[in-house]
C-alpha cells in the first residue's frame, strides 16, 4: 500500500477546469488499479499555507539559537507548527500528484508556497562541502499541467517542478500536458482526448 498526496493548485472546480478534468480521469483509473492505497487531497486554495515572512524567519532564527518553542509568540508558534505539518506530510508520502495551470510561464503562487514547506534543509536535503544532497528516497510524482499554448515541456513551470523535486530526491516525475487549446480552439476535443488517454495510461503504471 502506498500513501498518495494529490496537491491541487487550482482555484476552479473540476467542471470549469481542463486540468482538473484530466486529474479526475487519472484518479478514477488510479484508484481502480490501487484500491488499497491511502489517498489524501490537499487543496492549496482551501488551505492555510504559511508563507515565509518576517515573523516565520525570526521564529526560525530564535529556535536555531536554542530558544524553546514556548518562548515564541502565539502567532509564531502556530506558523512554525503549520509549516512543519506540511513538511512531515511530504516526508510520509510515497507518491505525489501535482496539478496546476500554467500562469505567465510559472506555477501559481500557492504551489510555490507549498514547495517552500517541503524544501527544508536537514529534512528533505542537506548542505555539504561540495553541493546540496537530497535526503528523500523512494518517492515519485505525476505533474499535470494545462497551458493555452504549446511548450512541450520547455516552460519554466515544468522545469521548475522537475528540478525542485529532484533537488529533494524525487527523481521520477511523469508529466501530463494539456496544451494548445487557447491557441487552436478548433482542436480542443482532440487535445483533451489525447490528454485523457495519456492520463489513463499513466495511472495504470504509476
Amino acid at each position: 500500500m502506498s500513501k498518495v498526496l494529490v496537491v491541487k493548485a487550482h482555484p476552479l472546480a473540476t467542471e470549469q477546469s481542463r486540468t482538473l478534468t484530466i486529474l479526475a480521469q487519472f484518479m478514477q483509473v488510479y484508484q481502480k488499479q490501487n484500491p488499497a492505497d491511502e489517498i489524501s487531497w490537499l487543496d492549496l486554495y482551501q488551505s492555510d499555507l504559511p508563507e515565509i515572512d518576517q515573523e516565520l524567519m525570526t521564529a526560525w532564527a530564535a529556535l536555531k539559537e536554542g530558544q524553546a518553542m514556548a518562548t515564541l509568540s502565539a502567532s509564531q508558534q502556530e506558523k512554525v507548527a503549520w509549516f512543519n505539518r506540511y513538511t512531515d506530510q511530504f516526508l510520509a508520502t510515497d507518491k505525489f500528484v501535482i496539478v496546476n495551470p500554467l500562469w505567465n510561464l510559472n506555477v501559481p503562487t500557492k504551489l510555490k508556497a507549498w514547495i517552500d514547506t517541503v524544501m527544508v534543509a536537514g529534512k528533505t536535503f542537506r548542505h555539504t562541502e561540495t553541493a546540496p544532497q537530497p535526503l528523500v528516497t523512494g518517492k515519485k510524482a505525476v505533474h499535470i499541467q494545462s497551458a493555452g499554448s504549446v511548450y512541450a515541456g520547455q516552460d519554466f513551470a515544468t522545469q521548475y517542478i522537475k528540478t525542485i523535486l529532484g533537488f529533494a530526491g524525487v527523481n521520477e516525475v511523469i508529466k501530463i500536458n494539456i496544451e494548445g487549446i487557447d491557441h487552436s480552439p478548433e482542436k480542443a476535443n482532440v487535445i483533451m482526448q489525447e490528454a485523457i488517454e495519456t492520463a489513463k495510461q499513466t495511472a495504470q503504471v504509476f
